[in-house]
């Protein structure tokens, strides 16, 4: 006889869509909302810039040219916008203690229905 699991009724396949597709929009929006995603980009415009003054050459300023924008001053901030490298050690230690958490959850609960699974199968010991 072959092994049949125990079958899963539709209400409960629906949850767990749901389920998973509310975790699956949160673990991609959730960053977003809270400003973790991506890399901060701060200008550090130049007062009364000048095309040389922004390290652009003739071809550079050409370029600019073509997407419509011939002011120096408008390019600016696009310009002159660097990273911010800053780090936090607080969202560190919270990160690895989430995806540590996360494993170990992961792991006792797929032993427990690993046992479960072998107990069904084979029977007590």
């Amino acid at each position: 006889m072959a092994y049949q699991p125990p079958k899963q009724g539709a209400l409960a396949q629906i949850v767990d869509v749901v389920v998973l597709l509310a975790m699956t929009i949160g673990a991609l929006y959730v960053p977003l909302y809270l400003g973790l995603a991506g890399a901060t980009k701060t200008p550090r415009p130049i007062q009364n810039p000048t095309w040389e003054a922004l390290g652009q050459n003739g071809a550079e300023q050409a370029q600019w040219a073509a997407l419509g924008i011939t002011d120096p001053a408008a390019a600016n901030d696009v310009i002159t916008a660097r990273f911010d490298y800053t780090f936090s050690w607080a969202a560190l230690v919270v990160m690895a203690v989430l995806v540590i958490g996360y494993f170990v959850l992961v792991v006792r609960l797929s032993d427990r229905e690993y046992r479960e699974v072998i107990e069904e199968r084979f029977g007590r010991k």
